[in-house]
């Protein structure tokens, strides 16, 4: 039963740092954690998919959002590793953690066009925050992950 979760590899996947006309970050907390958790909309990049068809993708499964411009593309990829409590259970097992493209878009429409309530629900509340914030209340095996969006566009000409 001690299966070896080092050897497993990290899904690839996208977030999205989706930004509203006052330049504030959309976060989102999670169904599935009754904690006060809150994150920015991110997934898989399915076979063969480019990373920000996939941006566009889970952004509109997530959100239903579709009114969007793309502004940047964060270079590199950002990963993060499971807690020990989630391998093996997450993604059925098959990854040990994911290495992430990023992208900041912003928001064209209005606030009344999102909508959680999807065809297979991930979030339970919403909310726009401060850049600054975003570390605040997100999980401790992802802080490293918002920290580095953080700095990657804390001198950015979107927030000047």
């Amino acid at each position: 039963m001690n299966k070896n979760f080092s050897d497993l590899p990290l899904r690839t996947g996208v977030g999205i740092i989706l930004l509203n006309n006052d330049n504030k970050v959309f976060v989102a907390k999670r169904i599935d954690n009754s904690k006060n958790f809150w994150q920015m909309p991110q997934g898989g990049v399915e076979k063969g998919e480019e990373f920000l068809a996939a941006a566009y993708r889970e952004l509109e499964e997530e959100t239903s959002i579709k009114n969007v411009q793309l502004l940047k593309e964060l270079d590199g990829l950002i990963s993060y590793d499971l807690p020990k409590n989630l391998l093996g259970i997450i993604w059925k097992g098959k990854y040990r953690g994911q290495k992430q493209k990023w992208f900041v878009m912003k928001f064209l429409g209005e606030d009344s066009e999102i909508n959680i309530k999807t065809k297979n629900p991930e979030f339970r509340e919403w909310k726009w925050i401060d850049l600054e914030n975003i570390t605040d209340k997100v999980v401790d095996f992802k802080m490293h992950v918002y920290e580095e969006i953080k700095k990657k566009l804390h001198n950015h000409e979107f927030f000047k």
